[in-house]
């Protein structure tokens, strides 16, 4: 009964320390505000780690060596084909006798199985340049946002209320948006795996399509980080304007929930119109062979 009785007493003062600057002409004013932003520190504590994770997610280098040793595996298995293309082109220029044309096309064989082959062992530096920069662009993104545009404020009497009323969609949209992230990361570190396959891809003729499919999912994947850091930062300076300003918990709402509709629909859009594409590519071929 007497920890109960002494818990009871310290949570009343807390809004009463939170107030240690009001003096007795304000203190009328100052205490009910004072205790509407402890109010408000409570309510943001839970909202933090969601915060912080979100901010980890679209601005922090994804973790690559995590498929380091997968990556060189399918580096190995691709080099086996090298000696294949080039046996293949020398023996086309051979065969192509005075024939420009043909001589012309095994030459630019052997420029395109080159330059494969050194993008092919340059795959992991590459790749991981590019995300390097998406998470760079995105930081500065991120940087230039005020960090109370996240968390909820007592600035005003009407945005307070909504603060209250839509705490829990709020949380809801931040969740999906940390999921969506995580998937992100993981599709993003996983993607080390296939530069080398899309590469190789890329440089057969036959199977160029495939090669570009794997590059956009990719490029999507990577960089849809940056977007959604626009995004944030655009509708983090609506609420400076006056119109907005009484409504910042519903521009956050809308920022994060773009931000989720983007993200499902560029990654979802780029791989069925990239599968639909290849498809498309290998009936035209198959239509051609019969």
């Amino acid at each position: 009964m007497k920890k109960a009785v002494l818990l009871f007493i310290a949570v009343l003062a807390l809004p009463i320390a939170y107030a240690a600057d009001c003096g007795l002409l304000n203190i009328a004013s100052c205490l009910p505000q004072k205790l509407f932003e402890f109010i408000i520190s409570i309510l943001n504590a839970p909202l933090q780690p969601l915060l912080n994770l979100t901010k980890a997610l679209l601005t922090e280098p994804v973790n690559l060596s995590l498929f380091s040793g997968l990556w060189a595996i399918i580096l190995y298995v691709i080099s086996m084909f090298y000696g294949i293309l080039m046996l293949y082109s020398g023996f086309n220029f051979m065969i192509s006798g005075y024939d420009a044309a043909k001589r012309a096309d095994a030459k630019e064989w052997f420029k395109n199985i080159f330059i494969m082959m050194v993008l092919v062992q340059a795959s992991f530096f590459i790749y991981s340049a590019i995300v390097d920069l998406s998470s760079i662009l995105a930081s500065v993104m991120i940087n230039m946002i005020d960090e109370s545009f996240f968390k909820l404020t007592a600035d005003n009497i009407i945005n307070l209320g909504l603060q209250f009323f839509f705490l829990l969609l709020y949380v809801l949209v931040l969740l999906i948006c940390v999921i969506l992230l995580i998937v992100r990361y993981i599709l993003v570190a996983a993607g080390v795996v296939f530069a080398p396959i899309a590469i190789f891809l890329y440089f057969i003729p036959p199977l160029q399509d495939y090669g570009k499919m794997i590059m956009n999912f990719l490029g999507v994947c990577i960089f849809i980080s940056f977007f959604d850091s626009l995004i944030l930062l655009v509708c983090s300076r609506l609420i400076e304007i006056p119109l907005f300003a009484n409504f910042k918990i519903l521009v956050m709402i809308a920022a994060f929930s773009i931000a989720n509709l983007l993200m499902v629909f560029l990654m979802l859009f780029s791989a069925i119109q990239s599968a639909l594409s290849a498809k498309n590519k290998a009936v035209k071929v198959a239509k051609n062979l019969a």
